[in-house]
């Protein structure tokens, strides 16, 4: 896996990522940090990365056991060290998953497996960080 990142001077503190796959990730800083709040933090991408990696985790795992998913929503909060290095300390991730006939079984045992085995992104954060999960089924 690859990825290139430019600063853009001309935006302060933004930068361009280009992945190895070929698309673009913008990123900028804060203001009181000499950005211009144009694009995510370069943490919050991070975070955005791991929630995006368990949630397809989730479908990929509901979807092979033959259930009907429609939806899945993961909602992370997290805290970071009060010092440099500021890493995350502590994530919370909720997960409102959708479906018909969906058992909050498995639903579970998704979020399980997402976690212990498959999502590189939570696993690596957990590294660092308290890593908990709740999750709830929606009937659609």
């Amino acid at each position: 896996m690859e990825c290139t990142v430019n600063w853009v001077p001309g935006l302060g503190m933004g930068f361009v990522a280009e992945t190895g796959s070929g698309h673009l990730l913008t990123m900028d800083g804060a203001p009181d940090g000499g950005g211009r709040d144009l694009a995510p933090r370069p943490l919050e991408t991070m975070l955005a990365g791991a929630g995006g990696c368990t949630a397809y985790d989730i479908v990929l795992i509901l979807q092979r056991g033959r259930h009907d998913v429609r939806g899945c929503q993961v909602r992370l909060s997290a805290e970071r060290a009060p010092t440099e290095p500021k890493v995350f300390t502590r994530i919370h991730m909720h997960y409102i998953v959708s479906g018909r006939d969906l058992p909050a079984t498995a639903v579970e045992r998704a979020v399980a497996l997402s976690h212990e085995r498959y999502c590189s992104a939570s696993i690596m954060l957990g590294k660092t960080a308290t890593i908990t999960s709740s999750h709830e089924v929606v009937a659609d």
